[in-house]
């Protein structure tokens, strides 16, 4: 049984939204397990669904390159934010790009032996942590690759805190491509379309809209009829053809694209940190280990 503590409190409010009572009794129900306790709340009708990559953290830049016909996306992290703002960094994580979509390793160990004008990147992320003073990882990156009748598209919101990748089929139209990109930045879709989500996030989403339905008193009988306009409004959040397109809410990203004689293939969408707990650091002690040093 995990301690409910006030951070795991606060934690669980900032996911679902509740008041802090409520989100104390959930998680002592459920006997600290967090995702248990949003399922609760939201089997309630207290806390609105609850995306487990919400909890962004770390900082850095993502990063976008494009060479003919292959593409990577890359994320580099640091250990605040004032690193983004530096030119040196900058520069590492467009080069790291560029050289991911040019040798396309096959995995981080590889790809930290690519070489560089100074060495490898391995040596380069080591001088840039000596240079700025600051942990500098290279966290993770991506890979895709298309034929010539294809299209990548490219996108960075807020200088590189989201970083998307798309691949279009059908087009060349690169414009086309980007606009799905700057779509999937903003809505943040889970899958591509609904026979990519795993039956078992469906079943698990079934039986907490059934109970969410009978805990509001619905008769039996009309149940299963809600839940599945439910189920299927779900579905459509998450999978990115069936949502609204953000440019144009009349039709779906999937007619968007088809409008240009196109199938979206694939994405990927780097957010900065997500998945990584925040160091909670006070700020005083920080700028005062700053002046020690």
């Amino acid at each position: 049984m995990a301690q409910v503590t006030a951070k795991l409190v606060k934690e669980l409010r900032d996911m679902t939204g509740v008041g802090m009572m409520d989100a104390k009794r959930a998680l002592v129900e459920v006997e600290g397990e967090i995702e248990k306790a949003v399922d609760l709340l939201r089997e309630k009708g207290m806390a609105k669904a609850a995306k487990k990559n919400d909890r962004i953290a770390a900082e850095g830049l993502a990063s976008v390159a494009i060479n003919g016909n292959t593409a990577a996306i890359v994320e580099v992290n640091s250990e605040t934010d004032f690193v983004s703002k530096n030119e040196m960094f900058q520069n590492l994580v467009k080069e790291i790009a560029a050289l991911v979509a040019e040798h396309k390793p096959a995995d981080m160990d590889a790809a930290m032996e690519i070489k560089t004008s100074k060495g490898t990147i391995a040596e380069e992320l080591v001088e840039a942590t000596q240079v700025i003073g600051e942990k500098i990882s290279f966290r993770r990156f991506k890979v895709l690759e298309k034929g010539d009748n294809a299209a990548f598209g490219g996108y960075l919101h807020m200088g590189g805190r989201i970083a998307v990748l798309t691949l279009l089929e059908g087009t060349t139209e690169e414009e086309v491509a980007k606009d799905v990109a700057m779509h999937v930045a903003a809505i943040n879709p889970r899958y591509v379309n609904e026979s990519q989500i795993p039956q078992e996030e469906l079943e698990h989403e079934k039986a907490v809209l059934t109970e969410q339905a009978l805990n509001e008193g619905k008769p039996e009988k009309i149940v299963a009829k809600m839940v599945e306009g439910r189920l299927n409004k779900f579905k459509a959040e998450i999978a990115l053809v069936d949502q609204p397109f953000v440019k144009d809410p009349d039709m779906t990203v999937e007619k968007y694209v088809s409008s240009k004689g196109a199938t979206v293939e694939g994405f990927v969408r780097f957010e900065v940190g997500e998945g990584i707990e925040k160091r909670e650091d006070n700020f005083v002690e920080e700028v005062m280990n700053q002046v020690k040093k």
